[in-house]
Order: structure tokens, then C-alpha cells, then sequence
């Protein structure tokens, strides 16, 4: 059973990406290189950072870097927010008389400044900030405050969390919710992987606080029948298409749409998808395809997916409103949609509509 959880802190309890790229860009342009886009340098940001620093500055002494850093930081840190569900999976910990604890390469300052904000220091029995490389400290945490491996639970969005709750002997679990995509964290084999903390914290409640091998397994993997969803591609009066990213589909593009609730109507379900993914109402739905997805690598966990795909058009006004599953939308055209980094079942969509309409 779980008794103890130690956080991450960078997107896992707060959204600092925008904040920490606008930094790190600062520091590019003070050594005299180019900067990088956000794309870029979530594929290539990693723990210990002086690896990162190593590979893009080595001429630079890392104090100075520091100094760069940090005087900037400060002044874009307003930014920083805290994530969806981080608030309510805190309050959840101290219900069940789960001990908290922070394990971050978080300054002090900044760690400071952040929670005089969202108070989230008040949920954490004792942050461990400011540590580079989190391998070097994690028996330490383990010893001082007596905790058992075989109950701690280590949370975090980069893999290098991950690398450390497998060197502290403890359970792993990646969020969706920050630097790493679904891809790089999956390549550290966590022992489980969620969207959010709020599906962490329904997990959690489901087994009891439970852990093991067993349970891992089993709430990390779909139930034995396929889920059907519904998923469309929308288009406007300019005869755009709306392509939606992700984390759950690698930060591939895609469309919005989801499971079908039992008792409810694929069409009703294709309605109230969309409508809660991106604040749209859609008519002239039709029919195109079903699909099977399978093991999809693109996707966060293993999964069976039946996907009913359908084309629709805006009714009213196409100004979409996203919630916290998605990152960005775009409104293209047929032919633009076929150059983005689509998610396969999105291409073959998109495929069987371009044939439809020739």
C-alpha cells in the first residue's frame, strides 16, 4: 500500500515550461547561440540539466549560466500556474494520511515565490529543492524520514524521475503534464503512466492505495473488451479542418472526440465530446469509418480502441475553447493537415475523406 509520495515539481504540480524555455532562450542569446523552439527544446531538455547545458554551452562556466538563468526566470516567473488536478491530488494525500514530500531541481527563490501563490507548501511534509541530480539524494529522503521503499510512490514528468525512483527502489509513476512527451517517458519504463493527476488519484482510490506488480499492471492496461470511442474531423466555412494536440497521442495531431458512456448514442457521445474538448457545436455529421487501434505505440498506455470516425461542420461561430487535455489547434486546410505530424488513425481518416471527395 502507498504511504508516501514524493512530487516532482516541474510540470508536475506546476506548469513552468513557458517560463523555464523564455529563461533558457535568455541564456542562449546572452552565449551567443540561436534559440530553440518550444518543440525542440522539450525533446532535448533533460535532468541533470548540466548535461543539457554541457551539450548546447560547454564554453560557458556553469555559475554564469546560473546567474543568466535565474535574473531572468524571475522575471517571467509570474507565468508559472498550477497544473490541473495538482490542487485537488494534494488534498487527497492529506486525507488519506499520505506523508509528502518534494523532490525538485526547484530554487529556493523561486520555490518561495511560486507557492506565496498557490499555498501548495502547506500539503508537503518536507521539499527537498534545489537538487541537480535526484539519483544522489533519494536513499537519502528514504533514510532520514524512514520510509519504505515497497510504499513510496515517486511522481514526476521527465525521465530522469523516473531513472530515480528505479535507483531508490521505489514505485514510478510519469505524468503527461510537463517536459517529456509520452514517447521519451515510456522509453524509461515507468511502472505506471497517466494523463494527469487526476486519473493517478481515481487509480489510486480504485485499488486501495495499492501498488504492487499486480495492480500495476492491471490499472496501467485497459479491461479485457475494446473501448468504443467517437472522433470527427470538423470542418468550417472556410473548409478547414480542426487538427488538436495532444499529450495522450504523443503530441501528434489529431481530432477531438472520445469514449462512448454506457447507454449513450455514438452521435450523442460524438456531440458532447466535442463540445467539452473544444467548446464547439457541430451539425451535418456523417458516417466514414470504423477503425481498430491496437496496441498503439503512439499512445500513452496500451490500449484497444474501436474508432467510429465521422466528418462534421461548425454550427455557429468556430471559436474553439480547449480544455486541459489538449496543447494547441489549428485550423488547415485538407492539404496542410496531410504535412502535419498526424497520429495514424487521424491520417487514415484524413485519407478516406480525401478519396470520398474526389
Amino acid at each position: 500500500m502507498i504511504r508516501n509520495v514524493i512530487f516532482d515539481w516541474s510540470g508536475t504540480l506546476v506548469d513552468d515550461l513557458p517560463a523555464v524555455w523564455q529563461a533558457t532562450n535568455f541564456v542562449c542569446r546572452q552565449a551567443g547561440i540561436g534559440e530553440m523552439t518550444l518543440e525542440r527544446f522539450r525533446a532535448e531538455f533533460c535532468l541533470p540539466f548540466q548535461k543539457f547545458y554541457d551539450r548546447y554551452l560547454p564554453h560557458v562556466p556553469m555559475a554564469q549560466l546560473e546567474i543568466w538563468f535565474h535574473s531572468h526566470f524571475k522575471q517571467v516567473q509570474d507565468s508559472v500556474v498550477e497544473l490541473p488536478h495538482a490542487r485537488e491530488f494534494l488534498q487527497f494525500c492529506r486525507e488519506r494520511g499520505l506523508r509528502t514530500f518534494l523532490l525538485s531541481a526547484v530554487h529556493h527563490e523561486h520555490f518561495a515565490a511560486q507557492t506565496a501563490t498557490n499555498g501548495f507548501h502547506h500539503f508537503l511534509d518536507r521539499p527537498y529543492l534545489g537538487v541537480w541530480d535526484k539519483r544522489a539524494r533519494i536513499h537519502e529522503i528514504l533514510t532520514e524520514n524512514n520510509l519504505s521503499p515497497k510504499e513510496t510512490l515517486f511522481v514526476g514528468d521527465m525521465q530522469h524521475d523516473m531513472e530515480t525512483a528505479r535507483h531508490g527502489g521505489v514505485f514510478s509513476c510519469a505524468v503527461l503534464t510537463g517536459y517529456h512527451s509520452a514517447v521519451q517517458l515510456r522509453a524509461s519504463e515507468p511502472d505506471l503512466m497517466v494523463e494527469h493527476l487526476g486519473e493517478l488519484r481515481r487509480i489510486l482510490e480504485r485499488n486501495g492505495l495499492k501498488m504492487t506488480l499486480q495492480s500495476t499492471v492491471e490499472v496501467s492496461r485497459p479491461k479485457n473488451s475494446p473501448v468504443a470511442t467517437v472522433g470527427a474531423l470538423i470542418f468550417n466555412e472556410r473548409e478547414q479542418v480542426l487538427m488538436i494536440r495532444t499529450h495522450k497521442w504523443s503530441n501528434l495531431w489529431g481530432i477531438p472526440g472520445g469514449k462512448i458512456e454506457f447507454g449513450e448514442s455514438s452521435i450523442d457521445a460524438l456531440r458532447r465530446e466535442i463540445r467539452e474538448e473544444t467548446n464547439l457545436d457541430i451539425a451535418d455529421i456523417q458516417f466514414v469509418l470504423v477503425q481498430d487501434c491496437i496496441h498503439s505505440k503512439e499512445f500513452y498506455r496500451d490500449a484497444h480502441f474501436v474508432l467510429l470516425n465521422y466528418t462534421c461542420r461548425v454550427a455557429g461561430e468556430p471559436q474553439v475553447q480547449l480544455n486541459e487535455e489538449a496543447l494547441a489547434f489549428r485550423w488547415v486546410p485538407m492539404t496542410e493537415a496531410f504535412t502535419m505530424e498526424l497520429n495514424e488513425p487521424t491520417r487514415k481518416l484524413l485519407e478516406a475523406v480525401g478519396k470520398v471527395q474526389r
